[in-house]
């Protein structure tokens, strides 16, 4: 069966409550040629069990926790530095030693891969420690630490976060399903590996529709990616005293690319078949096909690469500015040799509307798909941005 088939069709919430670790094409169940979620292994069931012990149903309310007076030892000069120094305060803070366990971990590959679109109670193996299991002044710094690491543009890093967070506070609002974790105090965040000057570790956070996975080694970043972001409701919803958007800006600028394509640029875009998810999602890390499909950006005039770079732009942004400015340079130098293309309409608004852009390193996905969790009618986007010579920072084990 193609990959481009492999999503359909609607699970229902019994089947998270049945069987929390599901495959990785997320809430809308097994592939149609699949009697249903595979069973758990003892040890699934275990951290299944564990992990509904420690979850909660309140909002860590992100967006108004306070950063502590503390985190002026740290200075204000924004940098790897000072997310050390908010590391090591964190760190000190903590006085639980299995939230300090939680919290940190030794790096693997293998570890690292574990992310997911599925809430918290669907998908326990995330490692990390819960943001609700933190106190206030904890969660204040773990906001500092997040904001060295993220860009801090309307909609984009950090404040993008928030909403998403907000969206899980939101659907905790109209749905009954406890056990599946639809609540901002599920979000997982962790360290894979130990934070320093030297050495190879990850800065994770993760949960619904949120992965983000910044590898540092020796003190640089090495890779900003896997970085998965969805949202439901959408395109907007008021949680947590704001109207909330996240992904209306990266459907926006695909729209305007795709309706600005003549009708044989259009001709020449457009994929084969029906995508209903993305492909190189959760576990998916090998699904990036080798060849390319679409129409090259070398028979783009310049003012729709312009438009091309602006929408490869809202994934890039949502990393500190001068990491994102590193990658856009390198996107830029690979644009003869990147492909723009799309299946559905080019207005991007309804369900199995999908758009790809694939370079030789870069790899970008938004596709819209039918609601899942909020049992109200309408289409959500999955989207992800992958780099396929330094995802997980280029780390193999």
């Amino acid at each position: 069966m193609s990959r481009r088939l492999a999503v359909t069709g609607g699970a229902a919430l019994a089947a998270l409550l049945s069987f929390p670790v599901l495959a990785q094409q997320g809430h809308d169940g097994p592939p149609p040629d699949h009697d249903g979620p595979p069973p758990m292994s003892a040890e699934d069931q275990a951290l299944s069990e564990a992990l509904r012990a420690r979850m909660g149903d309140t909002s860590t309310l992100m967006q108004s926790v306070p950063i502590p007076e503390s985190a002026a030892e740290c200075g204000d000069t924004p940098g790897y530095e000072r997310m050390l120094c908010l590391i090591g305060l964190l760190k000190a803070d903590i006085y639980d030693d299995d939230i300090l366990k939680n919290l940190q971990h030794d790096y693997s590959l293998a570890e690292a891969e574990n992310w997911s679109n599925l809430p918290a109670g669907a998908f326990p193996k995330r490692p990390g420690v819960l943001l609700g299991e933190l106190n206030i002044k904890q969660r204040g710094l773990v906001k500092a630490i997040m904001l060295e690491a993220t860009g801090h543009a309307p909609d984009e890093g950090f404040d993008e976060m928030i909403q998403t967070l907000n969206a899980d506070d939101y659907i905790n609002t109209v749905s009954t399903d406890y056990k599946a974790g639809y609540s901002s105090y599920n979000t997982k965040f962790a360290f894979l590996g130990t934070p320093g000057e030297s050495g190879t570790w990850e800065l994770y956070y993760g949960g619904h529709h949120m992965a983000f996975a910044n590898t540092y080694t020796d003190g640089k970043l090495a890779g900003a990616t896997p970085s998965f972001r969805g949202v439901e409701p959408f395109p907007y919803f008021e949680m947590n005293g704001r109207v909330n958007e996240p992904l209306t800006q990266e459907r926006d600028a695909f729209a305007t690319l795709l309706s600005s394509l003549s009708e044989d640029q259009k001709a020449e875009a457009t994929l084969e078949g029906t995508y209903r998810d993305i492909l190189a999602g959760p576990q998916a890390d090998d699904a990036i096909p080798e060849s390319y499909e679409g129409i090259p950006v070398s028979k783009l005039d310049d003012d729709q690469q312009a438009l091309l770079l602006t929408a490869i732009e809202t994934y890039v942004d949502d990393i500190s500015a001068p990491e994102a400015k590193a990658y856009m340079a390198k996107y830029t130098a690979e644009l003869p040799d990147t492909y723009l293309g799309f299946s559905g309409t080019p207005q991007v608004s309804a369900e199995n509307d999908y758009v790809r852009i694939h370079g030789p390193s870069l790899w970008i996905e938004f596709s819209l798909q039918s609601n899942k969790s909020t049992n109200k009618v309408g289409n959500h986007p999955h989207s992800v941005w992958r780099d396929r010579t330094d995802d997980y920072g280029g780390q193999t084990e």
